[in-house]
Order: C-alpha cells, then sequence, then structure tokens
C-alpha cells in the first residue's frame, strides 16, 4: 500500500528528497513539501517537472509551514494525509516535528539530532537530552521514528551493524571517515546549512573510547587514510551525531568520527572562530541593533543549494571496523562514493546533499513496505541493515567493502 509523504524543509537535501521520493512514488504515493518560504518548495517541484521525474503520475504538492508550530504541523499532516514525515529542516525544529508526528500517529524520518539555537555541544550522549525522551511514548503508541538516517549519521550506522551481524566475532573499533574531495569553486562555502555546520566545530569533540566520553579540541587530532577513488586524505577528529547512539548500541567499540578538511578551510574558519563571528550568542551593535554573529556569517556565505552545478570530484565516507572473526584480527573498510556531477545530473544537487537525501528516501520506501515500520523510536543501526543497503543500491548509493586490497560490492542476492 502506498503511503504519503510529507517533506519539511526546502533546502539542498530536501531536493535530493523530494526528487527520489518522486522517483518511487509507486511506492510513496502522493508528495508534500513544506518550508516557511513556499517560493523555495516551488522551485523545487518545478525542478522534478523538468527533469520528468515522477515515475507515476501523481500530487506533487508545495506548502507553506513554520515547522516550530505544532499545530500548524499536525494540521498540515492530517490535511494532506500524509503517513510518513521526513524532517530535512533545520535541526532546530526535530522535536517540534517529532511531537506533531506523534500527536497525529504518523511515521518520523530524520537525517541529523535535535538541536537548540542557542546551545552547542551539548553533554553526551546527546540523544537522550532530547529525542531519547520520547521513545518511552512513540513505543506505548505505535509510532515508528526513525533518527539519524542520512548518510552520516544514517548509512554508517548500519556499516556498523552490518560489520557486527554478518563480518566480525567481535568489534573493537569503529571509526567513520567522510572525505569530500570535490571542489565548489567558491573562497569560503559549507555544504549545508551554515549555521548548522559550523556550530559542528565550534565546541570540544567528543569520542567514545575505553568505555567513556573523550573530549578533545577540534583540528587537535589528524589521522592520514589511504582511502579507494579520492587518495590518500588528511582526516581530524570530530564530534558528530552518530557516535552519539553508536556508543550504547555498538557494545563496547570504541566508536570515533574523522573529517577531511584543506587548510584553507581551516585558516578561514579560525578567524572566524577566534573573532568572535561564529558565536551562537546574541550581541548588541551600537547602533542598538541585536543580532547573532553566527546568523550574519550564514547571510553572508553561498547558499549551499547554490554550490550544485559548479561541483566537481568525488565524496568518499565510510567505516573502518577493526575486530576479530574466528579468532583472527582484521579490519573491513565499508563505504560509498558519490560524483557530485552525477549527482547534480540526476537530482540536481551536490554530493554531499545527495549522500544525506537519498537514504531518507530508502528509510521511507522500508516503512511504507513494513521492513522498517518498528512502531517505535530507533537509530539506523538498531534496525535490519540488509534491506536499507540493498535498497540504497539500487537508487543511487552503492556500497563498498574493502578487504586488504580487494574491493567488493556489498551485494546480499
Amino acid at each position: 500500500m502506498k503511503k504519503n509523504v510529507l517533506i519539511i524543509g526546502a533546502g539542498g537535501v530536501a531536493q535530493v528528497v523530494a526528487h527520489k521520493c518522486a522517483q518511487n512514488n509507486h511506492v510513496l504515493g502522493d508528495i508534500h513539501i513544506a518550508s516557511r518560504t513556499k517560493s523555495k518548495c516551488d522551485a523545487i517541484i518545478a525542478s522534478i517537472e523538468a527533469k520528468k521525474a515522477m515515475k507515476q503520475p501523481g500530487v506533487l504538492k508545495a506548502h507553506a509551514l513554520d515547522a516550530l508550530d505544532i499545530e500548524a504541523t499536525k494540521a498540515l499532516i492530517e490535511q494532506a494525509n500524509c503517513q510518513i514525515v521526513i524532517n530535512v529542516g533545520t535541526a532546530f525544529v526535530n522535536m517540534s516535528v517529532l511531537r506533531a508526528c506523534i500527536d497525529t500517529g504518523v511515521a518520523y524520518i530524520d537525517t541529523a539530532i535535535h538541536e537548540e539555537p542557542h546551545r552547542i555541544c551539548e553533554t553526551p550522549p546527546w540523544y537522550a537530552n532530547y529525542e531519547w525522551k520520547r521513545a518511552a511514548e512513540c513505543a506505548q503508541k505505535g509510532i515508528t521514528a526513525i533518527l539519524g538516517a542520512g548518510f552520516d549519521p544514517g548509512v554508517v550506522n548500519a556499516y556498523a551493524r552490518l560489520a557486527k551481524d554478518q563480518y566480525f566475532d567481535k568489534v573493537t573499533d569503529v571509526d567513520i571517515v567522510d572525505i569530500n574531495a570535490g571542489s565548489h569553486g567558491k573562497y569560503f562555502a559549507t555544504n549545508f546549512d551554515p549555521e548548522i555546520n559550523l556550530r559542528e566545530f565550534t565546541g570540544v569533540v567528543y569520542s567514545w573510547q575505553n568505555g567513556e566520553w573523550t573530549v578533545n579540541k577540534m583540528f587537535e587530532i589528524a589521522k592520514d587514510y589511504d582511502l579507494p577513488v579520492v587518495g590518500t586524505r588528511r582526516a581530524y577528529l570530530c564530534g558528530h551525531d552518530e557516535v552519539h547512539s553508536l556508543s550504547r548500541n555498538m557494545e563496547g567499540a570504541n566508536v570515533r568520527f574523522w573529517m577531511g578538511f584543506g587548510d584553507h578551510y581551516i585558516n578561514v574558519f579560525t578567524v572566524l572562530k577566534n573573532t568572535g563571528l561564529l558565536s551562537e550568542q546574541p550581541v548588541k551593535l551600537a547602533e542598538g541593533l541585536e543580532v547573532v554573529p553566527l546568523k550574519v556569517v550564514k547571510a553572508c556565505l553561498p547558499s549551499p543549494s547554490s554550490l550544485a552545478s559548479e561541483y566537481h570530484g568525488k565524496t568518499c565516507i565510510g567505516d573502518f571496523v577493526k575486530g576479530s572473526k574466528d579468532g583472527q584480527e582484521r579490519t573491513l573498510f565499508f563505504y560509498n562514493v558519490v560524483d557530485h556531477q552525477e549527482a547534480y545530473e540526476d537530482v540536481g544537487s551536490q554530493g554531499i546533499s545527495y549522500t544525506a537525501g537519498v537514504p531518507p528516501v530508502a528509510a521511507a520506501m522500508l516503512v511504507a513496505s513494513g521492513e522498517w515500520n518498528v512502531r517505535r523510536m530507533a537509530n539506523v543501526e538498531e534496525l535490519p541493515p540488509k534491506p536499507f543497503i540493498t535498497l540504497l543500491n539500487s537508487i543511487g548509493l552503492r556500497t563498498y567493502m574493502r578487504d586488504g586490497h580487494a574491493h567488493h560490492v556489498v551485494d546480499f542476492d
């Protein structure tokens, strides 16, 4: 039975989600897109129509919505007769949208952990401060709520679970590595909402090591990784969403997240941070006007969606998983590679948005089919990974595994 979908958000990731929902509307049915700025939703619909992306004729409709308004969100869910909400708006709206989904009895899917505008780098595990507080209610009411179903978090969580289930008797280390070897040609830009993206790096770095939370400074620890396709790249230990759930669900394994940054990015970021321009706290100007410095920086930077047409190069994101099998130590690398230009040709977005936007559509399709309609709250590593990875292979994100010098497509047929 088809499940109608409401997409909340109208940025670069939402564009990917909408295109992929359209390409698979034989499963997902009617598609509704909602944002505070309806014209952005209209633009996404126009891009879908221009590419003739709808697999079958069907409803494709834009709406104006302030997703912080729980009652308005509930009314739209009911008006549109949606059974699944894919939340790819700003992380500030997660708890409001989740509340609306619980109250209306529909499935909820997001791609990032909830954030509060005036707080950064919260006490770990971060999920326990927000989403997990609603887990008991979801179970009681039979609400499916899938948290962090993008790529990282999301697909990398499924890789960790797959490794644990199928390739290892014991997992000791999960090192998630995210490398964007592409170039957008701008002096400085972020691949996601600048306000959310830059907040990730202004606090301390939390990793899960030796059964406890370890704290480091941003850019304090670096490591060179030899990766498929993109070659040797330097990555830095960062805090990230998936560490907060995998620390609980990977049974004693160390969990770390590494992201690649070039020297130019680090230099610009450091100047902005040291001058206070990345602060999330309001300041008052001499004229009496109150502004948030980070929001000013966001307003000055290119919109992530504007980068797509000129983006070239590839991404490589995956998990280095270390442990033992049959008494022998081993390290495997589960990964995906995306070409920015191929992503643009498919859905009109750059590769980073593509990696984040395709997985929640796969999750929605699995909810619609019943395989992931678990009627409780779950992070991705708590769900069966095989149907997710299999579906991703067929709709745009192929999974590979490197074992020593050998590379294999991860295929369960």
